[in-house]
C-alpha cells in the first residue's frame, strides 16, 4: 500500500496560517488534499502536523473535514513522517510531499511512485536534480529505508530536512529520479510569501472552475500567456 504524507504547519515564518489561506473559497489544505485524492496510486492519506498549541486549529479542522492527522513533534520531522507508517499493515512506500505546493499534480505524483516500484529504489524524487518547478517536489521512500533512517542519530539538519540523510547515501539507499520532459527548475510556485498566494489565487480563479485536477503543463500555458504573472513563467 501506497501511504502519502503531507506535512503542513501553521507557524511558517514568511507566511503564517498559509495552510489555511484560501483558494476558491475553500483552505490551501483542503485544495492540496482534493488534488492529492485524485492519484490512482495512492492508497491512504494522512496529514503530518505538530503538537505545538499553534497547530490545534488546523488539526481540529481537519478532522472535522475526515481527514486523517498525525501529530508529532514540531523540531523532527523525519520522525514524524516515519510514525505516520507505524501501525498501518502493508505499507510498501511512503509518499512525502510539502504543505507549501498547491499546484501538486497527481500524474506525477503516480509517475514518481511507478518510477519507485519498478526500479526498486530506496529512494525516488523528482528534486536530485530538479527539472520540475518548485512546489512539484515528490519523495517517495520505501518503508523500510523511512525506519532505518529515522533510527539513526541525526544531527539538527537531519531532523529539520526529513530526506538529507537518505538522498546523501546512495550506496546504502539506491535511488532514482524522475525527469520531466524539459528543464523547469528556474520556476518556482511554492507559497511561501503573500505574492506567491495571490499568484496561486490567479492560477486556480483562472484554471479551477473549469477543471479542478488542472495539471502542470495548464499552469504552464496560462502563466505564458498572462504578462502580469511573468516572473512565473517559463
Amino acid at each position: 500500500m501506497i501511504l502519502a504524507v503531507l506535512q503542513a504547519r501553521m507557524a511558517a515564518g514568511r507566511l503564517p496560517g498559509k495552510a489555511m489561506a484560501t483558494l476558491r473559497g475553500e483552505p490551501m489544505i483542503l485544495r492540496q488534499l482534493e488534488r492529492l485524492r485524485a492519484s490512482r496510486r495512492v492508497g491512504k492519506i494522512i496529514v503530518a502536523t505538530s503538537t505545538d498549541a499553534s497547530d490545534d486549529a488546523l488539526a481540529g479542522f481537519l478532522v472535522s473535514r475526515g481527514q486523517a492527522v498525525h501529530r508529532g513533534a514540531g523540531s523532527d520531522i523525519l520522525d514524524r513522517i516515519a510514525r505516520c507508517a507505524e501501525g498501518i499493515s502493508a505499507v510498501s512506500h511512503v509518499v512525502r510531499l510539502k504543505g507549501d505546493a498547491p499546484f501538486v499534480d497527481a500524474a506525477i505524483v503516480d509517475e514518481a511512485i511507478r518510477l519507485a516500484q519498478v526500479s526498486g529504489a530506496a529512494y525516488t524524487s523528482n528534486r536530485t536534480p530538479r527539472t520540475y518547478p518548485a512546489g512539484l517536489e515528490v519523495e517517495v521512500i520505501t518503508a523500510n529505508a523511512l525506519r532505518l533512517a529515522a533510527d539513526d542519530p541525526r544531527d539538527p539538519m537531519g531532523r529539520v530536512s526529513p530526506t538529507a540523510a537518505i538522498r546523501h547515501d546512495p550506496v546504502r539507499f539506491p535511488q532514482a529520479n524522475l525527469t520531466a520532459a524539459r528543464d523547469w527548475s528556474r520556476l518556482d510556485w511554492r507559497v511561501k510569501t503573500a505574492a506567491d498566494l495571490a499568484f496561486a489565487r490567479s492560477v486556480y480563479d483562472a484554471l479551477y472552475p473549469a477543471d479542478p485536477a488542472f495539471s502542470m503543463n495548464d499552469v504552464l500555458d496560462m502563466v505564458e500567456n498572462r504578462q502580469d504573472l511573468a516572473r512565473f513563467a517559463a
